[in-house]
């Protein structure tokens, strides 16, 4: 496998001491370079007649790979490091989100309305019409972010502490891409029973329930239950956002290589929450042709070990991935670094469509299959075609808050994931370019639109 591309994920800054003299810092950086550093900003912190200390931000591949930047540095003559320090660990401390009144307390007045005595009359006005909790309160606007830490990203079990992370991040997400307060919620049980009425328990606060990083297959159960019980929307994001966004980027990939998404073969390789919600919403949107794998091979009825979501896509074929994909048309890989095989994809039919998506290592390097495949997408920002759910949840919410859906629904998904599609016009689509930015403005509302259009033509928008 080639090696990772140096990305901001593992940035640090090297703070070194060299002599006043010209040509010093040329050394510095040739040194980085040599190992494979990406060089960014370079300041100047402190200086007098003999010596300069500098500050080199780097971005490097992994952690491997920023100590041997480091070693190359420390190992020149006449430069002293100072100090590393590791950027994503820095930002991360004391947390990434905190909670800030909207309002003044200036006067005692200020105090009495926003507190007792008159938040009194607020009280009795929403138990009088419940309702009124919408319009006096934060609900509206708030979603909780819950998980039991059971499948970080792609890390594994790593328990509550070790998902507040990721959670913290999430609600970052939510504030800054569609101005929804959001707070992470990491529960200390992965009991299935405990989960659901803790959820029903804090609900009151909450417009919407954001589920994340709940493995598999009892993330299935968590959500199906909490959507017959709670009268507020229930998402579980690692199942259906990244559904959505995925079938947005395939609908454009599929017109550059004018073949129907009806007539298509599809293998998806990885059979977790993922990779079930993905075959489920495709199914909805009218392929026709899906092959299921998991780390054992094809999803066959001839297999005793499939769980209920898996029956659902079992088929008569049996064999490897390596035999689901002879003349397939599209990879879409929701599983594990590296099982991808350059002899694999060369098996594919014709202008082969590949989404390698496992992160932080795609299924198979895109550099491996140059020429290979008509269009290739991964979950990795430094690479073109990012599938990344922040283009589905923050709109999709958004839409769910402000028409007050009761439940989501597959049509809200499919329109969620037909917006974010049509942003990409036929002027622009092209190999490189099948899927918006993350960035682009315009995602949030056009896929909150969506949302809202199907939820009232579904019937579950009280808006």
């Amino acid at each position: 496998m080639v090696n990772l591309t140096p990305n901001p994920s593992f940035s640090l800054t090297i703070r070194f001491q060299l002599p006043h003299q010209a040509g010093m810092l040329a050394h510095v950086t040739q040194a980085i370079a040599a190992v494979g550093g990406n060089i960014g900003q370079i300041d100047l912190i402190e200086q007098n007649r003999k010596t300069l200390i500098r500050d080199v931000t780097v971005d490097a591949a992994s952690t491997e790979h920023a100590e041997k930047i480091v070693s190359a540095v420390k190992a020149l003559d006449n430069i002293k490091v100072l100090n590393v320090y590791d950027r994503t660990f820095n930002l991360h401390r004391g947390g990434k989100i905190s909670v800030h009144s909207k309002l003044p307390l200036r006067n005692q007045g200020d105090l009495a309305m926003a507190y007792t005595p008159g938040v009194g009359r607020v009280c009795t006005a929403i138990a009088e019409e419940p309702d009124q909790v919408y319009a006096l309160t934060i609900k509206s606007n708030t979603v909780a972010i819950v998980t039991d830490g059971s499948a970080v990203l792609g890390l594994g079990n790593l328990g509550p502490a070790g998902a507040l992370p990721v959670m913290e991040g999430k609600a970052m997400l939510f504030k800054e891409f569609a101005g929804i307060d959001a707070f992470p919620i990491c529960l200390a049980t992965q009991d299935t029973d405990a989960i659901v009425e803790t959820i029903k328990n804090i609900a009151p606060v909450f417009g919407g329930i954001n589920l994340e990083d709940i493995s598999a297959p009892r993330c299935f159960e968590i959500e199906a239950r909490l959507q017959r019980e709670l009268d507020i929307p229930v998402f579980h994001d690692d199942q259906h956002g990244t559904a959505i966004v995925t079938l947005a980027a395939l609908f454009n990939a599929l017109k550059l290589v004018r073949k129907s998404l009806e007539n298509v073969k599809i293998v998806i390789n990885g059979a977790g929450a993922a990779g079930v919600a993905i075959a489920r919403l495709l199914r909805k949107a009218g392929a026709r042709s899906i092959c299921l794998c998991d780390s054992r091979g094809i999803l066959s009825t001839s297999r005793s070990d499939l769980t209920l979501q898996k029956q659902e896509f079992a088929v008569t074929e049996s064999g490897s991935l390596a035999n689901a994909l002879v003349n397939a048309d599209v990879f879409l890989g929701v599983s594990a670094p590296g099982v991808l095989t350059p002899a694999m994809v060369k098996a594919m039919a014709p202008d082969a469509i590949v989404f390698a998506m496992a992160n932080p290592i795609p299924e198979i390097q895109p550099e491996l299959v140059v020429g290979d495949v008509a269009v290739m997408a991964t979950g990795r920002s430094d690479y073109a075609n990012q599938i990344n759910n922040v283009l589905a949840f923050p709109g999709v919410f958004r839409g769910a808050l402000d028409c007050r859906a009761g439940t989501m629904t597959t049509s809200m998904y499919l329109e969620a994931a037909a917006a974010i599609a049509s942003l990409v016009k036929p002027s622009d689509l092209n190999a490189e370019h099948i899927i918006p930015s993350v960035f682009d403005d315009r995602v949030v509302a056009v896929v909150s639109a969506a949302v809202q259009r199907a939820a009232r033509e579904d019937g579950v928008a009280a808006n």
